[in-house]
């Protein structure tokens, strides 16, 4: 259904191709990743982004690292590229589990190969049950507001929230998005028209300011996530917690997409979530041209966080986690492990 990919690992070559993000919707570039620092940098300058997708970067970057079947060079790349954005716990997520392959493997490029390609396979699974899963929130000709990215741009599938709209299509509900352009750095006034409108889906763009106008006209609102702490409180993209206040006040459902490997079973809240800063020159800059006084200060923080409480609901690939909190996402937890110790042991 999708007509393109963002991220595209060759294997003869050893090679990482992607989309570069930052010429997108002017041009659609590809760049080769040959090098642990060349993906550093991708990640690092948004060249890719979108939590789950970075995930599966890091684990095609320790591939690369693999190559000459040095565990100590591995080690090293594993905590560069955790380093790149602490935010997106998938990052993280992968490097640990690459890592966990690597310290048991007697043929460290081939398992770890194995393993990027099974985290690659697991997210694309994912997003397409999540998919169907919030599908089934949306109506006839539903109109939905989304923000940021959270498409095929930011997974190896379809995506998480704009997954939803995709699936929603195929089934011929025809939904209408209404995409926030999100700022500073506009991810869903160039990437999300951009995919969306590539995929035949009916889309509207609006500045930030103007969610509160068009919020009574919606349906729901739906976003992604970078990290989900055990009691719900969700990171994602600036700006996610202002469009949930909006969304309570109006009464319209506000879900959070995302897949399992989102949360953070560790952090016990939303304020243990780390929270990037990121440059000045993105707000100070636009198009390369000065538009603040030089004298003025700049605040930069990439996401912030929602409370659990204003979440209606969290679409995993396990199903939809109605108003979540802290007991229901633990019992989550329990059965993801309960299903892992069974497929260990070979049990039914």
């Amino acid at each position: 259904m999708l007509k393109f990919k963002p991220l595209i690992f060759c294997s003869s070559k050893k090679i990482i191709t992607i989309i570069d993000q930052t010429r997108l919707p002017e041009k659609e570039c590809y760049i080769d990743l040959k090098t642990v620092d060349d993906v550093f940098n991708a990640i690092k300058t948004m060249k890719l982004r979108g939590a789950p997708l970075i995930g599966v970067a890091a684990a095609y970057g320790l591939v690369l690292a693999a190559r000459d079947n040095d565990i100590d060079s591995i080690t090293t790349a594993a905590d560069y590229l955790g380093s790149a954005r602490p935010t997106a716990v998938n990052l993280t997520w992968a490097i640990e589990r690459m890592m966990d392959i690597a310290r048991r493997s007697q043929n460290l490029y081939e398992e770890l190969l194995n393993e990027a390609q099974m985290i690659e396979k697991e997210d694309r699974d994912a997003c397409q049950k999540i998919g169907r899963y919030g599908s089934s929130l949306l109506k006839q000709n539903a109109k939905c507001m989304v923000y940021c990215n959270a498409g095929a741009l930011a997974t190896s599938g379809i995506g998480t929230a704009l997954g939803i709209i995709y699936t929603a299509k195929e089934q011929f509900k025809d939904p209408i998005v209404y995409a926030c352009e999100t700022r500073p750095l506009l991810q869903g006034a160039r990437l999300t028209s951009w995919e969306l409108t590539k995929n035949e889906v009916k889309t509207f763009v609006i500045c930030d300011n103007m969610a509160a106008t068009y919020l009574p006209e919606m349906d729901l609102v739906v976003v992604g996530a970078d990290r989900i702490a055990l009691n719900g409180d969700t990171a994602n993209k600036i700006g996610t917690h202002g469009l949930a206040v909006i969304s309570r006040y109006h009464n319209i459902d506000f879900y959070v997409a995302a897949p399992l490997s989102t949360f953070d079973f560790k952090l016990d809240k939303g304020s243990d979530i780390p929270i990037e800063m990121r440059a000045p020159e993105e707000i100070s800059e636009f198009n390369g041209t000065r538009i603040l006084a030089h004298q003025t200060g700049v605040c930069n923080p990439a996401f912030d966080v929602t409370p659990a409480p204003l979440i209606t609901g969290i679409i995993t690939e396990n199903g939809i986690i109605e108003k979540p909190d802290r007991e229901k996402i633990k019992q989550m937890k329990n059965s993801i492990s309960d299903k892992s110790r069974r497929f260990q042991t070979g049990s039914q």
